[in-house]
């Protein structure tokens, strides 16, 4: 059974002459600017210095890369998307970047797409998900903040984010809360069945 041991940073890149040359599986996480990933990756590997990498000062728009259980396979945590107050030129530098990794990254095998389970999703949210099946990635949506929502409205909430996003069936759908650490033991059950490894 796959067991989650240890996180550690590896190196940031802005493009492909950064990015980590091996054949190491990776999976790369997106999210607006404050859907909870910070939060959602503290609970997820038990440790606050993958989101505190991410946001150290120069490294908020690159891809962090980070080893997991000893270079077992790699996370990837992109830059929050949807900044109102990003100039032109960074939001062009942005769209270059992350279509640069997810159309020519070989290492990557699916990505997680965090949305915020409270608030139907952004017209951001719905063309990064539409971008994802339009160059057929398998995507695991992450609905955040579940502590947040009254249990009468769970289901409500997950039906107008899949209708919103035009969710696609042979993709998966995750509730989750950072702060109640709710959700993180599917996850990891899920990602290592998707990898290959043992579960």
């Amino acid at each position: 059974m796959f067991k989650f041991k240890n996180a550690n940073y590896l190196t940031s890149a802005v493009n492909k002459a950064g990015w980590i040359n091996d054949d190491l599986f990776e999976i790369a996480f997106l999210g607006k600017s404050n859907v909870g990933k910070s939060s959602f990756l503290n609970m997820l590997t038990n440790q606050r210095q993958l989101a505190k990498v991410s946001q150290t000062p120069g490294k908020t728009r690159m891809l962090n890369f980070f080893s997991i259980n000893n270079n077992q396979f790699r996370i990837v945590d992109a830059p929050g998307y949807g900044f109102a107050r990003v100039n032109d030129n960074h939001k062009v530098a942005f769209a270059k970047m992350m279509e640069e990794y997810l159309t020519q990254r070989d290492n990557l095998k699916f990505v997680c797409l965090l949305v915020d389970l409270r608030h139907s999703p952004t017209q951001d949210d719905y063309e990064m998900y539409q971008y994802l099946k339009h160059f057929k990635i398998l995507t695991i949506v992450i609905g955040t903040k579940l502590d947040k929502l009254k249990k009468n409205d769970i289901q409500k909430q997950e039906k107008i984010i899949k209708t919103k996003l035009n969710f696609t069936d042979s993709d998966y759908f995750i509730k989750t809360s950072g702060s109640k650490n709710i959700g993180r033991d599917e996850c990891w059950t899920l990602f290592a069945k998707l990898l290959g490894f043992n579960v």
